[in-house]
C-alpha cells in the first residue's frame, strides 16, 4: 500500500488498555501504526486488576506486558515516549512530533487517560492504590467484610458509602471537615448503620491497615479506604487540538469515539467512560474499528471505487 506523504495510518497516543487494544486491532486491519507509550498506566500501583476477563487477579503491569507483547506480529512500532506536539496540515492529515523527530500520519487516536487529583493529606498518596483504593470493583472483592471507610462529603461521598457497603457491612464516611451532606442523606447513613466521622484529618500511617489521625488527637483504623478523586486530563494536546472538553474536561467523543476534530479519535478514561481495565479495552477497539473504517472508505474512492447504496437505500424504502 503506498504510504504517499505520511509514514503512518495512524499514531496512537498513550500506551494504556484502550491505546493497546486500539493498536492490536489496528495492527491486525494491515495498518502501520506508531504507538506512543507516555509511561506507567494511571493503575501502576494497584497491587492487582479484577473483573479482566482472562487476566482476573495480575498486576496492571503484567497486563500492558502481556499487550505489548501481542503487538509484535504487526506493523506496530512502540516507542516509550509522549507525544509532545501535534500539527495539523492542509491535506487533512497530522504531523507528530515525539522528542525532536515530526512524523506523519492519516489520523490520531488520543488514549492518553486522566491523572488523579488526591486530596492532600499527608500519608494517602503513598498509599494510593496499596490500601487507598478508588474502584470498589476493583478493590472491592479483595478486602470483603472488611473495616472500610469512605473519604468524601457532598453527593459523591454519600453514594460511594451506600455502593461500597455491597462489599462489607463495616462502613464508615470520612468527611474530612464538617459535612455537606443534606438531612435526607444522614439519615440514609444512620439507616444502614454508616458512621460519620466529620473531623478534619491530620495524616494517614500504616503498612497493611490505613491507621487515620484526626485532628482532635483520636485514631481509627480500617482495611482499606476508598475515594473518588478529582481528575483532570494526562495531555492537553487533544484541547490544543480543538477538540471539545465537557464541564469536567473530558474530551466529548461519538458513540465510535470520534472527536470534535475531524481525523482524530479518543478512548479510555479520557472520555469519561467507565473507568475499568475492560472498558477502556472496549472503547479503544471500538475507535480503533471506526478509525479504520474512514480509511477503507478513502482507500476505496483513491481506487476511482465507492460503497454505493443498495437500490432499496437510493429509493428511500422504510423511510416516513
Amino acid at each position: 500500500m503506498d504510504m504517499g506523504a505520511y509514514e503512518y495510518d495512524a499514531v496512537i497516543v498513550g500506551a494504556g488498555p484502550a491505546g493497546l487494544n486500539a493498536a492490536l486491532v489496528l495492527g491486525g486491519a494491515r495498518r502501520r501504526v506508531l504507538l506512543l507509550d507516555g509511561g506507567p498506566p494511571r493503575n501502576v500501583t494497584a497491587q492487582a486488576a479484577h473483573g479482566v476477563l482472562t487476566r482476573d487477579g495480575i498486576p496492571p503491569a503484567d497486563i500492558k506486558r502481556v499487550g505489548l507483547e501481542q503487538l509484535a506480529p504487526y506493523d506496530v512500532t512502540v516507542l516509550g515516549t509522549p507525544a509532545r506536539e501535534i500539527r495539523p496540515e492542509d491535506d487533512g492529515t497530522f504531523s507528530v512530533r515525539y522528542e525532536q523527530r515530526w512524523v506523519r500520519a492519516r489520523r490520531l487516536l488520543f488514549a492518553t487517560g486522566v491523572h488523579d487529583v488526591l486530596p492532600r493529606i499527608p500519608g494517602l498518596r503513598e498509599r494510593w492504590g496499596r490500601t487507598v483504593h478508588h474502584c470498589p470493583y476493583c478493590d472491592g472483592w479483595p478486602n470483603r467484610a472488611a473495616r472500610l471507610a469512605v473519604l468524601g462529603s457532598h453527593q459523591e461521598g454519600h453514594h460511594l458509602a451506600l455502593s461500597v457497603r455491597s462489599w462489607s457491612d463495616h462502613i464508615s464516611l470520612l468527611t474530612n471537615g464538617p459535612d455537606k451532606l443534606t438531612p435526607a442523606q444522614r439519615r440514609d447513613l444512620r439507616e444502614l448503620d454508616i458512621g460519620r466521622y466529620d473531623r478534619p484529618i491530620r495524616y494517614l500511617s500504616g503498612q497493611d491497615t490505613v491507621r487515620v489521625a484526626f485532628g482532635d488527637g483520636e485514631m481509627r483504623e480500617y482495611d482499606a479506604i476508598f475515594l473518588n478523586p478529582a481528575q483532570v486530563q494526562r495531555s492537553r494536546l487533544p484541547e490544543l487540538l480543538g477538540c471539545e472538553l465537557d464541564e469536567k474536561s473530558r474530551v466529548i467523543v461519538n458513540e465510535n469515539g470520534m472527536t470534535s476534530r475531524r481525523g482524530v479519535w479518543a478512548a479510555g478514561d479520557m472520555t469519561g467512560a467507565p473507568q475499568y481495565v475492560m472498558s477502556a479495552a472496549a472503547s479503544g477497539m471500538v475507535a480503533a474499528v471506526s478509525l479504520n473504517s474512514t480509511l477503507i472508505h478513502e482507500d476505496v474512492r483513491r481506487g476511482g471505487a465507492a460503497f454505493h447504496p443498495s437500490p432499496d437505500e437510493e429509493k428511500g424504502v422504510g423511510e416516513d
